[in-house]
């Protein structure tokens, strides 16, 4: 059995798009999915599955979803193992009043819309991209121009971000069990 985590894009925030997290429980698990779990309210969903293709994954959630919500849901799966990866070998190591954010994408981005987003790069915001994530230092909050919305407008494809402390919560609390 492999234990997966799918990240949903642009669920519970700002109001738009509100699922309840035991009805999204409920609709991973009509597609036989195992173990079913959600950590927090933004759409983190951990279960197992002997599906061994993330991709084909993806695409039958993302119907299921939009069968049972009427309206299309992107997300992103990665493998717990993946999952503990990102979060151990990450290319920042943040310091006090710091914060590292994870861009999870489909696919690796080009060469030129990855040069195009290291344009941003300043006192305030370090980028790297590793495969198919984008890493984010903040230093600095307020001169930041870090946005999921950047990220997606410049590399030309969709995102969802979580930060570097949930990633680590959700490898502590679901990767042994």
């Amino acid at each position: 059995m492999n234990k997966y985590v799918a990240f949903l894009r642009a669920i519970n925030v700002g109001g738009n798009t509100v699922i309840k997290m035991d009805e999204l429980r409920k609709m991973f698990e009509l597609l036989g999915l195992d173990n079913v779990r959600t950590y927090i309210q933004s759409g983190n969903v951990i279960f197992e599955s002997d599906e061994d293709d993330a991709s084909a994954l993806e695409e039958r959630i993302e119907r299921q979803l939009e069968e049972g919500l009427g309206k299309r849901i992107q997300l992103f799966v990665r493998t717990m193992r993946e999952i503990m990866s990102i979060a151990e070998a990450t290319p920042f190591h943040p310091k006090e009043n710091e914060t590292m954010h994870i861009v999870f994408l489909k696919s690796k981005p080009e060469r030129k819309a990855a040069g195009a987003l290291m344009s941003f790069k300043s006192k305030a915001d370090d980028f790297a991209i590793r495969g198919r994530e984008v890493y984010n230092l903040r230093r600095d909050r307020d001169n930041s121009v870090f946005s999921n919305n950047l990220v997606e407008k410049t590399l030309g494809m969709s995102g969802t971000t979580r930060n570097l402390t949930t990633l680590r919560k959700i490898v502590e609390k679901y990767s042994r069990d």
